[in-house]
């Protein structure tokens, strides 16, 4: 599975979706000027380049891993107001001097609540399971996994009041 804890962002996938960020922002925010990073936008692009589900009937586990780490991501900014994660890098630490605002529409906080919401009601895919839930459930972290989920749910649902 390529994780090394519940988290998305403690995930081989994880890393990919903020590599997929990171390459984002130094193609549109070049400049040494602060910025506001746009989670509709992030969603935009995660689906351009196929690393997101362009609808909810395009379920994968790595879509499932995509969606979940861009909101943890979302959440480590609205809690520390700035993006930390992994080991540090000089690419977080250019984004801690320039990274003023990631904000969120109710559109894409809609978009990413219902994406939780699939995962947490194990919304099949065509072969009748949701991978990303059979994974977890096999292993033994699923009980803090299901947990986390609740709670970023639970977090985008207060986003959205």
């Amino acid at each position: 599975m390529g994780a090394w804890g519940y988290k998305a962002l403690e995930s081989d996938d994880g890393f990919d979706t903020i590599n997929y960020i990171e390459d984002y922002i130094e193609d549109n925010y070049f400049s040494s000027d602060k910025f506001q990073l746009d989670l509709g936008k992030l969603i935009q692009r995660l689906q351009d380049i196929g690393a997101l589900g362009k609808s909810f009937d395009d379920i994968d586990f790595y879509y499932d891993n995509t969606a979940m780490a861009l909101v943890e991501l979302f959440f480590i900014f609205k809690d520390d107001g700035y993006l930390h994660y992994g080991n540090g890098n000089e690419i977080q630490e250019g984004l801690k001097l320039r990274l003023a605002e990631f904000k969120g529409d109710k559109l894409a906080l809609g978009f990413l609540l219902l994406y939780m919401q699939d995962m947490i009601n194990e919304v099949p895919d065509e072969d009748g399971e949701r991978e990303s839930v059979e994974l977890w459930r096999d292993s033994n972290s699923f009980e803090e996994w299901k947990e986390h989920l609740n709670m970023l749910a639970k977090r985008l649902e207060q986003e959205l009041k």
